[in-house]
């Protein structure tokens, strides 16, 4: 096919706009201003359920509170480049003016998330740790994924490798689960810090991502190419002229998409962490969904019962105390392995003791302080052990398993959910975020992938396939890269224009690929070891 003329030697787009003073005033009140929200939130809440935090207590909670939204603060700027530097680089919108889009629905995509990917990556953590989160072990390991997650992602933002947030962050969780697994000196089955199965399902994801956009690309740009014969999408802009409308309006579509998408996926991963921080700080508000009504509870005793009885009949007669179904439905977590009678009869003493105790109280609401902590790890357990159960489906009648997912459900409303608040704060992070530190990636992303300026059909395709695959995943509940499906969608949509790419770049991002996941691991399993040995030093275990 014969390539289209390309104009002679575009200039860069302008990065040297001026902040207006004004402008800067607006963004600190703003970070200020979310800071004070999210505190007052949490008094708040504290307060509705009479939990006092002590002075200590809090400052606790809310360094914890920061190095999280900085987190999220930071993949909102190590990001931006995967929405705006199509739009900057074709003309279609100044950066100045692209940056701040991007960063207003980013706030949306978070705000509209679900919350199901928030909570796959928790499921990666050990589980021992998640039941005591509230432990100095448990503090230990999200200071030490946290901080790991921070520094990888600045020392990649600073060498302007557009690396990923999610391969971050899920190798700083791996990496303390393998810690944790090793400190522990063998438990049982060898698995304890890590949860194989859906490590295999998250990382599935973040491997494919690269594949998806290079491929999905250039073959969309080679379909456009064939279909749509205007030759202005398939030249490199003249100057600073911004293309025609309808181009223009297209490539400002695909930015607010993959923003929105962005911030749909990627806020999730800081409302999981923050959620895991308030459970260990604040129990008492935070460990169950205190905002249930009460006639949900028929409900749940209902599917709860149903539920009961399937197990019953696959326990084999076999008693169990509720301290030994703990004891039982934890190891079979740990070995990610719930089968045998012994099994089924720890989820039928533990769901009976479980629903007999919610039924006694009327509802979530009404659940004591001093017993939210076991509700909460009993409910964690039964559901995670079901979930397990189930997934041999031949194991339970089609009614008994249609109950099985409704009392999933249930399960699943009372322990995982996300307060307005933390999603606004969140979104606030990651969309202010977007605004700045954007300059060193966008250039990788706009010039140093391919060997020709972007053109306009390049930076739609690449944009229109990461938006695409974004949400679609999102809808799964899975985590994935923006920044692996855009950059490698450039690259699909260097090479199906013919131009090539830079060898250079395409190395220092394969390497970034490569290298992000085990140096993740290295150092928030370092950190953790470090923590705990301090904890330890210092008798605050």
């Amino acid at each position: 096919m014969e390539q289209a003329p390309q104009a002679e030697t575009p200039r860069s787009p302008r990065f040297d706009y001026q902040t207006h003073p004004l402008a800067k005033l607006l963004f600190a009140a703003i970070v200020i201003g979310g800071l004070a929200f999210a505190g007052w939130s949490v008094l708040t809440d504290t307060r509705g359920v009479g939990e006092e935090l002590a002075l200590g207590a809090f400052l606790f909670l809310a360094l914890a509170l920061v190095i999280a939204l900085g987190f999220e603060f930071v993949n909102g700027f190590h990001d931006t480049a995967n929405a705006v530097a199509t739009v900057i680089y074709t003309n279609s919108m100044p950066a100045h003016l692209a940056v701040v889009w991007s960063g207003f629905f980013n706030f949306l995509g978070v705000m509209a998330s679900s919350g199901a990917v928030a909570y796959s990556i928790i499921t990666l953590l050990p589980v021992d740790l998640i039941l005591n989160v509230g432990s100095a072990p448990g503090f230990a390991m999200i200071f030490a994924l946290l901080l790991a997650a921070v520094l990888w992602n600045l020392g990649t933002w600073y060498v302007g490798l557009p690396n990923s947030s999610s391969h971050t962050l899920i190798g700083s969780v791996l990496g303390v689960g393998l810690a944790n697994q090793i400190i522990s000196a063998g438990s049982r089955g060898g698995t304890a810090g890590v949860d194989w199965s859906q490590a295999q399902k998250v990382l599935t994801g973040l491997w494919m991502a690269p594949l998806i956009g290079f491929t999905a690309a250039l073959l969309l740009l080679i379909a456009l190419r064939i279909l749509v014969r205007n030759p202005k999408l398939y030249r490199a802009p003249d100057d600073s002229t911004p293309p025609p409308k309808g181009i223009r309006a297209l490539l400002i579509f695909t930015c607010t998409a993959v923003s929105y998408s962005h911030g749909s996926n990627d806020g999730q991963k800081g409302m999981g962490l923050i959620m895991l921080i308030l459970i260990g700080c604040a129990p008492t508000a935070y460990a169950l969904n205190r905002t249930l009504p009460a006639n949900s509870t028929p409900a749940f005793v209902q599917t709860a019962n149903i539920a009961t009885a399937a197990f019953d009949t696959r326990s084999g007669g076999i008693q169990l105390a509720p301290s030994e179904a703990r004891v039982t439905l934890t190891q079979a977590l740990q070995q990610r392995s719930a089968e045998g009678p012994r099994v089924y009869a720890a989820l039928e003493t533990l769901s009976r003791h479980l629903t007999n105790r919610v039924a006694s109280y009327g509802s979530l609401r009404a659940v004591p302080a001093e017993a939210t902590s076991n509700v909460r790890n009993d409910m964690y357990l039964v559901l995670d052990t079901t979930k397990l159960a189930i997934k041999k489906e031949t194991a339970f009648r089609p009614a008994e398993l249609s109950a099985l997912k409704a009392y999933q459900k249930s399960l699943e409303a009372g322990t995982r959910f996300i307060p307005l608040w933390v999603k606004i704060v969140v979104a606030l992070a990651l969309g202010l975020g977007t605004m700045i530190g954007w300059k060193r990636i966008v250039v990788t992303v706009g010039e140093k992938i391919g060997k020709q300026h972007m053109t306009y059909g390049m930076g739609a395709s690449a944009e229109l396939v990461a938006a695409g695959t974004i949400l679609a995943a999102d809808g799964f509940g899975l985590p994935v890269s923006t920044t692996h499906i855009l950059s490698s969608g450039v690259a699909g949509a260097s090479v199906a224009s013919g131009s090539g790419l830079q060898a250079r770049t395409i190395r220092n991002l394969a390497l970034a690929w490569l290298l992000t996941l085990p140096a993740a691991m290295v150092l928030s399993g370092g950190l953790y070891w470090l923590m705990l040995m301090a904890v330890r030093t210092f008798g605050l275990q």
